[in-house]
């Protein structure tokens, strides 16, 4: 396994040619609502060297606006066009599928918003399909409801597979586990479109317009981050501060190309010290 000791010869660069990243939030820049410690400032870095980045996260909560407004209260210089979520590229899924189609939503305001932005119009009669997302108030009620219309025939979607995050006090139970309920009642699988789906990390280039040969994911999630990018041909950074344990990382078949105590370690490798 790639630890520091032993760097790729991608890592040895100029600031000039620093790839594009594409940023987990929950667990590199943030846990819960605290800024992990001198992530901040790297992307501080990144903004000097005009390097372009996004924030790319598998929670669904926060619409842009309000990410980017609550990222920038931590110190983070980010505006709505640096964030790119599982919500958006869900919503980016269903209208190319189904233009104006109708959906009960089982998730908090940056999923409704999304949705309403491409034209997706809401309906707990009928819908075309149940959107599972992230939310700190889960309703057993809105759960019942959903399982309910799945068994109906709605399509079952959920914004990203994650089972928890992790928050100031430990992980919490995400989208993931909420559909793991709805799946239990009704038989039928989900279909996530948040990472590892490449569908999103591919929406995520398309935005910034670069190839994935120049960039890079870096997250803290073995199953998530690194795989996804990894099988789309990006360089991959894990970071030890969310999900991920050193000890654990050794019971996957595949490896990061770097491992690092936290985001600000990388600024050495990516000539930006």
């Amino acid at each position: 396994m790639t630890e520091e000791k032993s760097l790729p010869q991608f890592f040895y660069i100029k600031s000039r040619d620093v790839p594009c990243h594409l940023l987990d939030m929950d667990g590199v820049l943030v846990r819960g609502s605290k800024a992990v410690q001198g992530s901040a400032e790297y992307l501080k870095l990144l903004v000097k060297h005009e390097v372009p980045f996004l924030v790319f996260s598998n929670n669904s909560r926060f619409t842009p606006e309000v990410m980017a407004i609550n990222l920038s209260e931590l110190g983070f210089p980010i505006t709505p066009e640096n964030v790119y979520t599982s919500a958006m590229t869900t919503a980016h899924f269903i209208h190319m599928q189904k233009p104006g189609a109708s959906y009960f939503p089982i998730g908090d305001e940056g999923l409704i918003c999304a949705m309403e932005k491409k034209g997706c119009i809401f309906d707990d009669v009928a819908p075309d399909y149940v959107v599972v997302g992230e939310s700190l108030e889960y309703s057993y009620k809105k759960l019942a409801k959903g399982a309910n219309l799945v068994n109906k025939g709605a399509r079952f979607i959920g914004t990203n597979p994650d089972l928890n995050i992790p928050a100031e006090d430990g992980d919490v139970p995400a989208c993931g586990a909420a559909c793991a309920l709805i799946k239990a009642a009704t038989g039928i699988t989900p279909y996530f479109l948040g990472k590892p789906n490449p569908f999103m990390m591919r929406a995520a280039l398309e935005k910034l317009g670069v190839h994935a040969a120049n960039a890079v994911m870096v997250g803290d999630r073995m199953d998530t981050d690194v795989i996804a990018g990894m099988e789309l041909g990006l360089k991959t950074v894990l970071v030890l501060t969310g999900a991920s344990q050193r000890e654990s990382i050794n019971g996957y078949p595949y490896s990061p190309d770097l491992i690092l105590p936290r985001l600000l370690d990388l600024k050495e490798h990516m000539g930006l010290g």
